[in-house]
């Protein structure tokens, strides 16, 4: 093939990967910002959450520094939100609110940040580094914002986040009675309420308070267990106190008239 028939034959599959390239992909190499930002918006509006994310990120560049680019900034971010990428939307929404604190996409920009927090913390059982972030992250927001419309909701987002971490400590230490290691087991359930007395597993942490000190006294060699059965009455008054009338005071109630029988 001649040099000139190879130009020739270049020029064509140049051509022809220009005319094979789709409007979406001509748009995203353009630097036509007019014809970006509202294919952008169109691609938005018609729920293409990835493509829109992708042309308002390519936009970012062209923008900056403009009227648009506190726009084109949050809804890139809010396009990554809603294509449920969480991770990449809640550090596209931390850079807006560093670059944009006053623009009045701001508050809700923060919002949306303390939902991808939120959405990406761990089940109980996990490592909850997260949740102490997230935690943190709500009561800051709501200090400067006392009056927001999303009161209601991040206030669920704590409750929800407290539970899994009030969980993850009282099932830490209900693992020890679990291995019948009741000295341990007494010993770390009693931790639990001193750093929090309300925790929401409260009942259940006080029955296995009495249940351990009950089972290590009645482990225990001869010589000890009148000390440790006493140990066991303090234990059982603490739990029939607060909860006089259930099924488990009525099995404890068994147990402490057996202890009593004794000594």
């Amino acid at each position: 093939m001649s040099s000139k028939s190879k130009i020739i034959a270049a020029a064509l599959l140049f051509l022809c990967a220009l005319a094979c390239k789709s409007q979406y992909e001509l748009l995203l190499e353009s630097n036509d910002s007019d014809a970006k930002y509202q294919a952008a918006f169109d691609y938005f509006s018609q729920g293409k959450y990835t493509k829109a994310s992708q042309l308002f990120e390519s936009l970012s560049v062209i923008t900056g520094g403009s009227a648009r680019d506190d726009t084109v900034q949050y809804y890139w971010g809010l396009s990554n939100y809603r294509a449920k990428d969480y991770l990449t939307a809640e550090t596209n929404f931390e850079r807006f609110i560093g670059n944009f604190p006053r623009s009045p996409f701001a508050e809700s920009a923060e919002f949306l940040r303390l939902d991808c927090l939120f959405r990406g913390c761990h089940r109980y059982e996990l490592d909850q580094t997260p949740t102490y972030k997230t935690i943190t992250a709500i009561s800051e927001y709501l200090m400067r914002h006392p009056d927001t419309e999303y009161r209601t909701v991040c206030d669920h987002m704590l409750d929800d986040l407290n539970g899994r971490l009030e969980r993850k400590a009282y099932e830490s230490a209900y693992l020890y009675y679990k291995m019948e290691d009741y000295l341990a087991s007494r010993v770390a359930l009693r931790n639990v309420l001193k750093d929090n007395a309300e925790n929401r597993y409260r009942e259940d942490i006080l029955y296995y308070i009495a249940m351990s000190s009950y089972k290590y006294a009645s482990m225990s060699v001869p010589a000890k267990q009148k000390e440790r059965f006493l140990v066991f009455y303090d234990d059982y008054f603490n739990y029939i106190g607060e909860y006089p009338d259930t099924a488990r005071s009525k099995e404890l109630e068994k147990l402490y008239k057996k202890a009593k029988e004794k000594y």
